[in-house]
This record gives structure tokens, sequence and C-alpha cells, in this order.
């Protein structure tokens, strides 16, 4: 939770800082967690899981393909602490996400704040592919503008 911190007050990841971290990074639909070390630290983080609330692009690349949301897996919870950035680590951790997911028979697809444009730009050169920008509101008065990814096939 410590990187997780130093990623929040960095950039700003995740927006809405959570009640309870620990919670937040350990979701119920887990299918897999993966963590980078450098130099013995801990320096990174992603999950992946099933579609879960507020999961846009499992519904998107499900309609594209005539296929259920059941056959994505959602690759969340990215976080590279800053100092350690560089390093190709988002990428390694995103490439296990995605062999893992395959190996499974599903999917990857995730959401990312459009802010976000360094993970955005990560994902692009990663070769997932835009779906589509949506708007989701995410409390009364806060409305965000998603972009949903799929892996390229």
């Amino acid at each position: 939770m410590r990187v997780l911190a130093e990623v929040h007050q960095c950039d700003g990841y995740p927006v809405n800082w959570p009640d309870q971290p620990d919670e937040w990074l350990s979701q119920t639909s887990l299918l897999g967690v993966w963590v980078a070390e450098l130099g013995g630290r801990l320096v990174g983080h992603v999950s992946l899981t099933r579609e879960g609330e507020g999961d846009l692009a499992p519904g998107l690349w499900s309609e594209r393909n005539g296929t259920s949301t059941a056959r994505a897996a959602v690759v969340s919870r990215l976080f590279v602490a800053p100092q350690a950035r560089g390093h190709g680590i988002g990428a390694l951790l995103v490439g296990q996400t995605v062999e893992e997911a395959r190996h499974r028979g599903l999917h990857p697809v995730l959401d990312v704040v459009a802010s976000d444009t360094s993970a955005a730009a990560l994902y692009e050169r990663l070769g997932w592919q835009l779906m589509a920008t949506v708007e989701q509101r995410w409390g009364p008065s806060q409305l965000v503008s998603i972009h949903c990814y799929a892996a390229a096939s």
C-alpha cells in the first residue's frame, strides 16, 4: 500500500483514494495478482479479475464479438512506483496478465481514466485497441471519461 500511496500522490491514481486500500487491492473476483520487485523493493502491482461492478470494457468487447462477458478478463490495479519507471515494469506486468488470461481461454480488456494519458499510451504501445470512450458517473458530482481497451486478438 506504500507504493500505491506514492503513485496516488504523484499521479492521482487511483482518482479517488479508497477508504480501505487493502480491500481495493484484493478484489473479490480475482483470477490472479502479480507484483514486481526491483533491487529487492516492491515497485509494481497488477490484477486480473472477472467482470466487476462498474467495469465497462467487458460489455463492449462482448457486444462487438457476439459473446458473453464471461469470456473476458479485466486487467486492473496496475501501478508502478514513480522511482521505478522506465524499466519496462508496467509492460511486463501487463504481459503477465495477458498470458494468464489467454491460458484461461479469456480475452483481456481494461478500463482506464481518460486523463491518465501515460497509462493509455502504454496500452496503445502494447497493441491494445481502444473500443470506446464512455462517460461514467462515479458519484452525484463526479462524471469521469473512461477509455475502454481490448488486447489485440
